[in-house]
């Protein structure tokens, strides 16, 4: 999600927090961030008006006579962007009695059906009784679809013969059924797209907004399309008046332009955002966390919120327990791995932990570092052993270890290190089960001597560091003290 637009921002200010700031390299690197956004998609006017203002910002004296005026810039760049995409109410407003009526609408190929699907299930969890009405009665196979999405998801679907029959009356149907049953609540109208805006379409959509008049409108765009999709929200903006966006595919290659975008052109908040195909894959859309998913700084209170919805909670604290009685095994540590990959690639998850973002770059231009692929290795290693070898890998000796990476297709030395890592990690988990915050800190310490952690948020993996060999390292180091000797003789000097 957005790489293209994250590493153009973040090379022109990181250029900022290093060395000395004055007006010229601040107007440079603020050109870079111009150049960045445009290249993103992002709207010319937006980007426009987003470049004066935080140069406004940045050559104040306030900035300029800070202690670390690098890092104040990149606080107004990202409360600049904070601003651009937000507020968003979330909320769709629903009736505390009767029947709320969605009305879902936008092109054909954005994913609108599968949304419809999505919006149903996440109402669905807090507890609305949703119902899916196809009237989109123009693409072939769009009635199938949204009967399958919505048997999948577990809520009934409203649909009719498309021949002779018309949208509109096919939604005035659809509510009127979802009236005389009291298992139906809120009615989401899947209504028909096209290829481009066109008169036709928006007069049918107008009709049903006329006739139904539901309690949100919302737009359904592919944030894939770049500045079509924002000049597709003012269309239909203007011809329904919009509660609010989806944006789709932002798992995708996107630029980023849209989401950066659409509120500012249309005065619309996206609201939700889908991350995946899965039925399970929309979110609600925050502004401050995309802006520091944008900036490279993570997004770790997301990240956060996907582990509590994804975690088997009792399996954990089983876990938990069986590592403070000195009981983990192999068995446990698959099963941690399993639920780690309900979250997503090893890849996204680490540029959602602050400080992470460009180790997860460095390691996918390394070969052999794919950490997907690190985790599928140890998943067939550990499926290759037997129930007894699981349990007590001390029990893996030569022959074992060979039949194992023959069972796998991996080498018997890959096998070994699994488990002098599992050994390792296993005795330090086990005693950080019962410790307190000060233990754990110390723990923290010890795994970083075994090259396991770095309480300093350095990169310990050998691979991952720069090519420079140990003598170059101690030169740099000699070179660094040399520096220091000097800046403190001159420091005395001037006293």
């Amino acid at each position: 999600m957005f790489e293209s637009i994250t590493k153009s921002l973040g090379s022109a200010l990181g250029n900022l927090q290093r060395g000395r700031i004055n007006e010229a390299n601040i107007q440079e690197a603020i050109q870079e961030i111009k150049q960045a956004l445009l290249e993103a998609d992002v709207s010319y006017d937006v980007v426009d008006e987003f470049i004066k203002t935080v140069t406004q910002q940045s050559l104040g004296e306030k900035v300029l006579k800070s202690l670390k005026p690098g890092e104040q810039i990149v606080g107004i760049v990202h409360q600049e962007l904070i601003n651009l995409m937000g507020p968003v109410d979330h909320s769709l407003h629903m009736r505390k009695s009767g029947i709320s009526i969605i009305m879902m609408c936008g092109l054909q190929g954005s994913g609108k059906t599968t949304t419809c699907a999505k919006l149903a299930k996440m109402l669905l969890a807090e507890g609305r009784k949703p119902m899916l009405v196809a009237a989109d009665l123009q693409r072939p196979g769009a009635i199938e679809q949204l009967k399958t999405v919505g048997a999948q998801v577990g809520v009934p679907v409203h649909a009719e013969d498309p021949k002779g029959n018309n949208p509109v009356k096919v939604c005035q149907n659809g509510v009127a059924a979802a009236k005389k049953t009291s298992s139906v609540d809120t009615v989401i109208l899947d209504t028909a797209g096209r290829l481009h805006v066109d008169a036709e379409l928006m007069k049918e959509l107008s009709q049903i907004d006329r006739k139904l008049s539901p309690d949100q409108v919302l737009l359904v765009t592919d944030a894939m399309t770049g500045q079509d999709a924002v000049r597709s929200a003012k269309a239909f903006n203007e011809a329904l008046e919009l509660d609010g966006a989806i944006l789709t595919k932002l798992d995708g290659d996107t630029r980023g332009g849209a989401a950066l975008s659409v509120k500012q052109v249309t005065g619309v908040p996206i609201k939700f955002i889908g991350v995946g195909e899965q039925l399970d894959k929309l979110e609600l859309f925050h502004p401050d966390r995309m802006a520091s998913r944008i900036l490279g700084m993570g997004d770790i209170v997301s990240l956060v919120e996907k582990a509590q919805m994804q975690f088997d909670a009792e399996e954990m604290e089983k876990q938990q327990e069986r590592m403070a009685k000195g009981k983990f095994t192999l068995d446990d540590f698959h099963k941690q791995m399993k639920q780690i990959k309900k979250l997503g690639s090893m890849g996204e998850i680490m540029k959602m932990i602050p400080g992470m973002g460009g180790m997860a770059d460095m390691m996918a231009q390394t070969d052999g570092m794919n950490p997907d692929k690190e985790i599928g290795r140890m998943e067939a290693m550990i499926s290759s052993m037997t129930p007894q070898e699981r349990q007590n890998p001390n029990l893996i000796d030569r022959s074992r270890r060979n039949r194992i990476a023959r069972g796998c297709g991996s080498e018997p030395g890959a096998v070994g290190n699994l488990v002098k890592q599992f050994n390792d990690m296993a005795g330090m988990m086990q005693k950080m089960a019962g410790m307190g915050v000060r233990d754990k800190m110390r723990a923290v310490q010890e795994l970083s001597k075994m090259g396991m952690a770095d309480p300093g948020g350095r990169i310990t993996d050998k691979k991952l560091r720069s090519k420079r060999g140990p003598a170059d390292e101690k030169k740099l180091q000699q070179i660094k003290k040399d520096k220091r000797k000097q800046a403190r003789k001159a420091r005395k000097k001037n006293r």
